[in-house]
């Protein structure tokens, strides 16, 4: 699925309506180049959840933890990370969180759970796009639910 961000506001509007349709727990990469949006994106889901306070960026912490309804939310970025070992020392143990938000997942590797859902943001003229594919049921069933919600146009199969 591809949606069109004319702005922040519009990224910050598909946090808000993945957080309002989101599933009990999901793994979720947020992939794109520096300045893409996967900041923005997962800051307004969190504050969508509930999150009070600051939603600091976790550039240097690695990860930062939140408690949402039903558990706790991980945001992890991996930008400053050299390999997947490095994770280990994070004490990350998969049972904990309910939502992983994962950005510069590729450097995390094997080391991290494999995602319900995928987000690629990329620069699309002078906006954004978003590129949502699921990764198992879970995701997919995330995905219609959002559809739904949002009034978008069927998800195609694959």
């Amino acid at each position: 699925m591809s949606i069109p961000l004319a702005d922040s506001q519009a990224t910050e509007a598909l946090g808000r309506a993945l957080a309002g349709t989101r599933p009990a727990r999901a793994v979720v990469h947020l992939r794109g180049e520096l300045g893409a949006g996967k900041s923005t994106l997962a800051r307004a889901l969190l504050r969508e959840l509930g999150v009070q306070g600051p939603i600091r960026s976790p550039t240097y912490t690695l990860v930062e933890r939140y408690p949402i309804p039903g558990g706790e939310a991980w945001h992890l970025d991996l930008y400053r990370i050299g390999n997947a070992a490095e994770l280990d020392f994070l004490g990350l143990d998969g049972d904990e969180a309910t939502l992983w938000l994962v950005e510069w997942p590729e450097r995390g590797g094997q080391a991290l759970p494999a995602p319900d859902l995928r987000i690629d943001l990329a620069q699309a003229g002078t906006g954004r796009e978003a590129g949502l594919e699921a990764g198992t049921a879970t995701g997919r069933a995330w995905l219609e639910a959002l559809r739904k919600k949002a009034g978008l146009q069927p998800l195609s199969a694959g």
